[in-house]
């Protein structure tokens, strides 16, 4: 799902899109870590959430690039193909952390696996309605804001995930 939305988010110059897509990375990256974690120590398992959260902090930064980059030298998002993207990924997206939330008490890895589905689904929302803005108001401007403001929802979930011993 990643993969589909970072290629649609660059066609359709979205940082909203692509800033969520590289969220959606660092989650499959997540979920992978934390899989490998099952059975393990529980110092592994926090190990393994902060090597997640860090990864975060990464993807995030370089979302916040994007944001930037696109701000000096424009950008022209196509508001459906941002909406129906978002849209798409929020049904992927809303079913983890029903998934999750059944085991979210299982560890370090993952109480970081559920923060990382929720914040997903709550950036797919932020992405739809940057989306409405755009073609109401024909601005860029709601799409570099959700842009900005999904690379500092991930910003703090990395913090949170970080604290956690």
């Amino acid at each position: 799902m990643f993969v589909f939305e970072l290629v649609l988010g660059l066609v359709a110059q979205s940082t909203g899109l692509i800033a969520d897509s590289l969220d959606m990375f660092a989650d499959a990256a997540v979920y992978g870590v934390a899989l490998m974690a099952v059975g393990t120590a529980a110092s592994r398992k926090v190990k393994a959430a902060h090597f997640a959260g860090w990864l975060e902090v990464v993807l995030a930064l370089f979302s916040l690039a994007e944001v930037i980059r696109r701000a000096v030298f424009g950008s022209d998002p196509e508001s459906s193909l941002m909406m129906g993207v978002a849209f798409v990924a929020l049904l992927a997206n809303a079913t983890c952390p029903v998934l999750i939330s059944k085991k979210k008490e299982g560890g370090a890895h993952m109480k970081a696996s559920y923060i990382f589905s929720a914040n997903d689904v709550i950036a797919n929302m932020g992405v739809i309605v940057a989306g409405a803005l755009v073609a109401w108001t024909g601005s860029s401007m709601p799409d570099l804001v959700i842009g900005t403001i999904i690379a500092a929802v991930v910003l703090n979930g990395a913090r949170r995930i970080l604290k956690l011993r």
